[in-house]
Order: structure tokens, then sequence, then C-alpha cells
């Protein structure tokens, strides 16, 4: 199948899933992309990619746009005593690691942040001086639509004849696979992480159509493809990158009939073997932005976890988890402790009267529990439960190691994966006479455009059929789903909005208002824009 035809096929399947990213998100990681690439260096600095030493043996001499934290200057620099980087990033933070580096000189490298979305290269570079300029992983980030910006801004401090030496992410890669199917599609192509930074996917023909569009010309192109084994899932997965080389205001290489010889490149030996113990592959050529157990989703080595200290009133914490450093290299969100969790931990030990003497529910809890923990001091039982049984062993850890026995014997741990039949009629079954669940709660619970019809379905099946006050209660930071959405599945599935908190702002001087009178749980979390929506059955109205 030719690559436009596969293209089609893939673009048109994601279109009619419906699942693109909704216009004000699609906005905010535009406007926001500065920030989020900066968040991403302050957790990774420079570990996150490898030294990119195969360079010097591929290309030459360079010029750098997107340098991030110096993984191409420094050892391009090492090899080539003789040469002068210019190297920029849309990331300030990104360049104070360049700058930090213990191999950096000011007279080797000029080290400099731009947006050349928007600013100009030629305010820190010679027009028409630079001979070779670099992207590598870099083009990737940015919105198509100010793509030929970008390469008018590379063509202006290029000589004539110079070239662009190109890497990056290829249509058809593992990763673009896996953010498509989480509903991360911003457009055609083009995904947001779930960090919030940005990556397209390109195709030989898009690539050689932006290039040639603002005067250059194409001299190669190969579409890498490496082929990873993972023998202890028994699976084979396709990495693709795209690599080449264009030239300006040169004729370039072409085919027959004028055409460009652009090709695919295809090794019989390209496999790589992934075990779930294995190191990542030290291969020249596998330069992705992926970890082998992200990209199988693999579970993550729970030696990196961390003993964090979380203190609400009457409660001190002592909670075993992954960081959030590790969320690009881990499906499983349920071993990280999020913001949302901790926030409404402290609402409930300020208010107690909220879950006092109740049959409590808590759905994906994840592994830190912290919020069930609150809930046992004061609620007749509390059933903790997550989808993910890596998470739940770590949650029976963490409960284990901060409660009193007599608490922790009024906490049931189990499975539930939201939807299942037997899941749900076995937490029922737990709801003492069988009847529901006075209190349910969820936090950060509503990320997934995919998991908010099964939620509320489960939440509906366990809420408690006899008491007309049971209550259902989410607390979130908006992602990828907006309110709207919530609302509307919600009532489809019976339940009516009784009060709501968005944003930090009060919409009424109702039941959620109340639980912060007299206490600064808000302004401990300012920072952040976190929201609750109260829900009670609608079988129930008057």
């Amino acid at each position: 199948m030719a690559a436009g035809e596969q293209q089609q096929q893939i673009s048109a399947s994601s279109t009619s899933s419906g699942r693109l990213v909704t216009p004000f998100w699609k906005e905010k990681y535009e406007r926001d992309a500065r920030r989020y690439w900066d968040i991403f260096y302050k957790r990774h600095e420079d570990k996150f990619f490898k030294d990119r030493h195969y360079l010097d043996k591929e290309w030459g001499k360079y010029f750098e746009v997107g340098c991030g934290a110096g993984n191409t200057i420094f050892p391009l620099i090492s090899t080539y005593p003789d040469i002068f980087v210019h190297a920029c990033d849309f990331s300030p933070r990104a360049v104070d690691l360049v700058k930090k580096h213990k191999d950096y000189r000011p007279n080797r490298v000029n080290a400099f942040a731009c947006d050349i979305t928007s600013e100009q290269l030629t305010e820190s570079v010679q027009p028409s001086s630079v001979d070779v300029v670099t992207m590598i992983f870099m083009l990737s980030a940015v919105a198509p639509a100010k793509m030929p910006l970008v390469l008018q801004n590379v063509r202006n401090v290029l000589k004539n004849g110079g070239r662009v030496l190109f890497r990056d992410y290829a249509f058809g890669d593992l990763a673009q696979e896996r953010l498509m199917s989480k509903g991360q599609q911003i457009s055609q192509n083009f995904y947001v992480r779930g960090d919030g930074t940005r990556a397209y996917y390109f195709s030989n023909e898009y690539l050689v159509d932006i290039f040639s569009t603002c005067g250059f010309t194409v001299e190669e192109i190969c579409v890498h493809n490496k082929q990873v084994e993972n023998r202890s899932l028994d699976l084979v997965m396709n990495r693709n990158w795209i690599q080449a080389t264009f030239i300006l205001g040169s004729a370039g290489l072409q085919g027959p009939n004028g055409q460009h010889d652009s090709h695919t490149c295809e090794d019989k030996e390209d496999k790589l073997t992934a075990n779930a113990s294995q190191e990542k592959s030290t291969s020249e050529e596998f330069d992705l932005s992926e970890d082998f157990n992200n990209m199988f989703g693999t579970s993550h080595n729970l030696d990196e976890a961390q003993v964090i200290r979380i203190k609400a009133k009457g409660h001190d914490f002592e909670i075993k988890m992954l960081t959030k450093e590790h969320q690009h290299t881990c499906k499983l969100t349920g071993l990280m402790l999020w913001e949302s969790a901790q926030f409404m931990c402290s609402v409930l030990a300020e208010n107690p009267s909220i879950l006092a003497g109740k049959r409590v529910l808590e759905l994906g809890c994840g592994s830190a529990g912290i919020c069930s923990m609150v809930a046992a001091s004061v609620a007749q039982f509390v059933v903790a439960t997550d989808g993910d049984a890596e998470s739940l062993d770590l949650l029976r850890e963490n409960t284990a190691s901060n409660l009193e026995p007599d608490l922790l014997k009024k906490i049931l741990i189990r499975k539930l994966f939201w939807g299942d039949k037997d899941d749900m009629k076995a937490v029922r079954e737990l709801s003492s006479d069988g009847t529901g669940f006075d209190c349910i709660i969820g936090t950060d619970v509503t990320y997934n455009p995919d998991a908010i019809l099964p939620l509320f379905k489960t939440a509906r099946e366990l809420i408690s059929s006899e008491n007309s006050e049971a209550a259902l209660i989410l607390c979130y930071i908006q992602r990828r789903v907006d309110e709207d959405s919530i609302l509307s599945t919600a009532m489809a599935q019976g339940f009516r909005l009784v009060d709501k908190w968005i944003n930090g702002i009060h919409e009424s001087n109702g039941i959620i208002s109340s639980w912060f009178c007299g206490n600064d749980v808000c302004s401990a979390f300012r920072h952040a824009t976190l929201s609750i929506l109260y829900f009670q059955v609608r079988d129930f109205d008057v």
C-alpha cells in the first residue's frame, strides 16, 4: 500500500471516530506551547533524549534549530573542533541547560531562545551566513499551519546552496497509533501528549511539499523502520522516523520524469528486542523520544517509586508512588498522585460531615488512596476501587503502612473495571445490604473521553437506590473532556447536577461553597484550576 493511501485511510478513520480535542484545548496547547516545553525540561533536564553521536557519520557541519538540552550540540563539537554552532530552542529552560553543560564554551556555541514561528533568527544570526541547519525532532512540535513560517525563517539564515538536515517522526509510528487510540488528536497527523507537548507525524509527500513550497529541493529522503520486539508480551511493533536532506537554491536529486527520488529504507536486520527488564536500545539510529516500556504499555519499575508526605487536617500520610516525571514512560496513571486527589483529600479532612456514617465508594482511586483513607476515619466503611491490578497492589501497601488496624478493617480494596458487569455486581454486594453506596467519589477520572460513559454507567449502577441524598462527587482538572460533555453524559445516565464549583469559582452559595468556609484549602491549591461537580440521582426528584 502506498504511503498516501495509508494516510488517507488512517486519517479518515480517526476523523470519523470524532475524538479530536476540543477547540478550547487546541487553542490552549498552541498558546501555552512554550510553557509545556519548559515544564518538560524542568522535569527531565538533559536526561530524556540520548546524545546523538550518529550525526557526524551522516551529515557534517551544523546549525541547530530546536537544540533541546544539547544532545546534538556537544557530541558535534567534540567531533569537529573547528565548527561554530548557533543553537536555539523554543524553551528558555532548554537553552539554560545548554549553557550550564560542562562542555559549553561561548566561543564555540551561541545558544539563545527563539520562537521561530514568530521571532526572527536573523536577530541572533547573520542573514545568509549558515552552511547547515539541523532540525532533529523539532518541526514535529510546531502546529502544521506554522511550519511554513519556520522554514522561511530558516531560509533567511542559510547560504545559497546550504542544507537542512532533517530527522523527525514518521507517519505510522507506534507512538502515533497509541496517541490516536487515546483520543489525543488535534488535527490530521498532529497529536498532543499527556504532558501538553505536541507531535506531528510526517509522510514523505507532506514533508517534500512544505519544503519545496518554501524554496527548498529534496536531495534525499528516507523513512527508517525499526521492528521492536517485546518477547515477554509477544508483541512486534513498528517505530518509524523520516530522515531527509534539503538544499536551498540547488537542483537536488531527482528521479525519472523530474520526480523527487524519495524512498523507504528497509533493513532486514532492523529488528530490536525489548524485554520488560531490558535497558533502552543503544542503536545509534533508534533515536525517538519514547521509552520501550511506554510503547508496549508495560508496567514501570516500582523501584523508582518515591515516598512523599501528604498532610491534611488530622491526617499525615507517607505515600509510596511514582512521581509525575515518569508519566512519559508509564501508562499507569494510577501509580501517580494527581492534584485533584490531594485537593479532595484536604476538602474531606476539613469537612468530615460529607462522609460521616456513610457507605463510601471511591472510583479510580489509584495507588495512593488518600481520599479513601481520610474517609475511613468517619465513614461506616469504604470500598476503594481501581481497574489496574498493579495500582491496587501498591494501594494495599500504602493503606497497610498508614492506617491503624481498626481503620484498616474499614477499607475494602477491590478491582472495578468500569462497565464490567461482574465487577459491578461484586462491588455492589459489598454495600452491606446490596442497595448501593451513599457517596461515590472520583478524582481525576474524567480525563479520557472514552471513559466518561462507562464512568457514569458504573456510578449509576452502584449508587444507593434507596437514599435520596446519595451523591456522586467528581473532582478534576479539565483536560481533554469539557464540562458540557460530562454533564450531558451524566444526565443521560440518570444523574442531576445539584451544585458545581468550576475552576476555583463558586457558582452558587450551595453545598460545595460551604466546604471552604473557615479554611484555606482553596489558597493551598491556588495554582491548579480545579473543579468539583456534585450529582444526585434524578429518580428522587420531587
